[in-house]
């Protein structure tokens, strides 16, 4: 297992970033100097001779332009026939038109471009280079100290009769390396403390908010939900330490919701167990005084325990996927017609009305069990929290493609605090736990689940002391 800290790891990772910056910085400004030289040297003359070029035919204008171009670039300026004689009206040696002649045939061979690197001996105190007019002569007044240095001759072909040659210093960077060497000694240095210091401030400012998201994570892994989460700085902290906060709050309400689901399916396990364990006390003491309604108490108990454990293996398996749709097309109509009357044979004792209102028959092709499940849910639902009056309505309405089923009562309603919530697993409306409204909060989550299954909607429109209407839509199948 890896022990390095985040902080250290982001010291690292800033410090060789560091370095690496340095190390181009050396190769830049000191192997690679010359090459750059050379290079911008080159580009500039290669710019100069084509604005020669373009003007070359002005001859009232070229002298002066040549002069100018020659003073300002620091090099020497001919432009000659291809026998190597100058149209400046300048004065040459014959070695130097012989050599005019010869540049201006390499200019040829290599396709109206050529140039070359030398090193040469610069002209000694005194002798001229760069030139100035003086009457009819062009005459140098830059001096060079006597050292050996890097010369360029750069030959470009204006048209067949003239030729631009051009021959550059190349100054010498040996001095300037060295210096530039002796800086980076210094900015080397320098940088290199800044950069231990930058790297120890970030990797602090990055290392510290996660260390103290980490230790309230281990706090809320050991059940503390009421932990929260301050994330600093960067975003992404801040962004994590928010999700952070909000699973906190989830987990706490779920903890909450199973804290008190525990206590409502412990009421209802133990009031059934209880009923059941004194009647087969009684039925074991006075055999001969067993009567029809202590039987019917026990199976009536059981069947309740039945229910809890039921509604547990449903949502188990429906949380974990492990429910496949089995889907074929069936009546709705007539589905829901029989559910509502067993559900009134069931009630008919404890004088509950269900009416169950709709125009016409419909078909649809969905998993006849889950959809009965679904409307058997919402109709229990419906009938423990219906009003005084005891009255529930059904309601199917056909739209042109899909079906609504509605499901009201006329209980005391939902309060708008409570709407969010009451799909959740565990949760009920109401806090205060009464034998008479059975159920063990599990029976809307059902619903929830087997509607997302068929891609169904569902819902509830609810108001205090008006009664709630639960609903679920289905699909119609294309005819």
């Amino acid at each position: 297992m890896n022990k390095i800290k985040l902080k250290w790891r982001v010291f690292g990772f800033l410090l060789c970033f560091c370095l690496l910056l340095l190390i181009i910085l050396w190769l830049f400004q000191t192997v690679f100097l010359n090459d750059f030289y050379r290079y911008i040297r080159l580009s500039e003359i290669r710019n100069n001779a084509s604005n020669i070029i373009s003007l070359i035919n002005d001859e009232e204008d070229i002298q002066e332009m040549v002069m100018a171009l020659s003073e300002d670039g620091d090099f020497f300026v001919d432009i000659v026939n291809p026998d190597g004689r100058s149209r400046l009206r300048r004065p040459r040696q014959a070695s130097a038109v012989s050599a005019n002649a010869a540049l201006f045939a390499k200019a040829i061979e290599n396709g109206g471009e050529f140039y070359e690197y030398s090193i040469t001996m610069p002209p000694s105190r005194g002798e001229r280079f760069a030139f100035r007019r003086n009457d009819n002569n062009i005459q140098s007044n830059r001096l060079y100290p006597r050292q050996p240095v890097e010369s360029l001759v750069y030959v470009r072909l204006a048209d067949s009769d003239m030729a631009v040659i051009i021959n550059a210093v190349v100054s010498p960077v040996y001095a300037t390396v060295t210096t530039l060497r002796y800086q980076l000694y210094m900015i080397s240095c320098l940088m290199f403390i800044l950069a231990i210091m930058l790297a120890i401030i970030i990797a602090k400012r990055v290392s510290k908010p996660i260390e103290e998201i980490n230790t309230s994570a281990l706090d809320l892994a050991k059940g503390r939900y009421d932990t929260r989460f301050s994330g600093k700085g960067f975003y992404e902290i801040v962004e994590l330490s928010d999700s952070l906060n909000t699973a906190a709050i989830e987990l706490g309400k779920t903890e909450a919701l199973r804290r008190e689901f525990l206590a409502n399916i412990s009421h209802d396990l133990r009031t059934p167990l209880a009923l059941i364990y004194s009647y087969a006390e009684m039925m074991h003491d006075f055999p001969k005084d067993i009567t029809k309604e202590q039987v019917e108490a026990i199976m009536e108990e059981t069947k309740r325990l039945a229910g809890l454990v039921n509604d547990v293996m449903d949502i188990s398996k429906l949380e974990a996927g492990m429910e496949v749709l089995q889907t074929t097309r069936f009546n709705l109509t007539k589905n829901l017609e029989e559910t509502i009357e067993r559900m009134s044979e069931l009630l008919k004792k404890h004088d509950y009305e269900i009416d169950f209102i709709f125009d016409e028959e419909i078909f649809i092709e969905a998993d006849e069990t889950m959809i009965n499940r679904v409307f058997y849910n919402l109709l229990v639902n419906a009938v423990n929290y219906t009003g005084v009056d005891r009255k529930v309505s059904v309601i199917q309405t056909i739209y042109d493609t899909h079906v609504k089923i509605s499901i009201a009562d006329s209980g005391g309603g939902i309060s708008e605090s409570d709407l969010p919530f009451i799909w959740d697993r565990y949760y009920k409306s109401c806090k205060t736990h009464k034998r008479a409204v059975t159920g063990t909060g599990l029976g809307l989550s059902i619903v929830k689940k087997i509607m997302e299954l068929h891609n169904g909607k569902y819902g509830v429109s609810s108001e205090t002391d008006k009664g709630s209407t639960f609903w679920f839509e289905l699909r119609k199948p294309c005819d």
